[in-house]
């Protein structure tokens, strides 16, 4: 499988926060999907200084590019704007 390390910043406007709140519930349906068809291996929120969710990081794997691309073609937090700036890179987990 190709495995994938996300940096997903959200945007810093003053309804970033209130948008990626308004979205989450969606998102996390979604991981949870990914964790049921073992796409998902590792994923959760960066924070800032005072603790507010500021963007997200993710370690994911797909069988096919085909099926990596249709999760970002669907992933709620891009579909909706929440991720501003998206980072995406080719990833190996440790087998230790």
């Amino acid at each position: 499988m190709k495995q994938y390390l996300i940096y997903a910043w959200d945007g810093d406007d003053k309804q970033a926060l209130e948008r990626r709140m308004s979205i989450r519930q969606a998102h996390l349906a979604g991981g949870k999907q990914l964790k049921a068809n073992g796409n998902f291996i590792l994923g959760g929120a960066m924070l800032n200084a005072e603790g507010q969710m500021i963007g997200s990081t993710m370690i994911l794997q797909f069988e096919t590019e085909e099926e990596f691309e249709h999760w970002k073609n669907t992933e709620p937090y891009i579909l909706n704007g929440v991720w501003k700036k998206v980072e995406i890179h080719p990833f190996k987990v440790a087998n230790i």
